[in-house]
């Protein structure tokens, strides 16, 4: 899943809120936790940690012009399950500064999606959101703030995901 996400994740085309089609705006534009959104769509949201370690060069181009510049990152790709689909591939990437200033070792959550950490006081400090499409794909990019530091978050709406289809998952 990890290589397949990434290849969607360096062909995205960027594009404005304003061009997206409503019910996919709702979704990508959305401020509040995306595991919330997520969890209302499904009996059970599920983790895999597809990655997770320090790495010294980012791999999508974009990425190093929207964080500070650091002599490591931390990388953590994930897909989210719900009901046991593959709704969303997600990528954080933080500087290691980021990392040190934490309240908590975000290097230690495993399968705990980290919308639950970030959210905990309330939504982070988000300067932008970027909504763009990668073929038929939906994805969205964000830089949060945590403790005063940077992450950003990039996420890729898989095929089964509830953005897709929002009445298929309505009880």
């Amino acid at each position: 899943m990890s290589d397949e996400a990434l290849a969607h994740l360096h062909s995205v085309e960027w594009c404005a809120p304003e061009v997206l089609p409503a019910t996919v705006a709702e979704w990508l534009t959305s401020r509040d936790s995306m595991t919330r959104l997520l969890e209302r769509y499904c009996r059970c949201l599920r983790v895999q940690v597809e990655t997770e370690r320090f790495v010294a060069s980012l791999r999508i181009p974009e990425e190093p012009s929207l964080l500070p510049l650091s002599e490591r990152y931390w990388l953590r790709e994930v897909t989210l399950f719900g009901d046991d689909q593959p709704w969303l591939f997600g990528r954080t990437v933080m500087p290691e500064q980021t990392l040190k200033e934490a309240e908590i070792d975000l290097t230690q959550i495993g399968n705990t999606p980290l919308g639950r950490y970030l959210f905990l006081q309330g939504p982070p400090v988000r300067d932008f959101i970027h909504t763009g499409r990668s073929g038929q794909l939906w994805t969205r990019r964000s830089r949060l703030f945590l403790a005063g530091n940077p992450l950003l978050i990039t996420e890729l709406f898989l095929p089964d995901a509830p953005i897709y289809f929002p009445d298929r998952y309505q009880d």
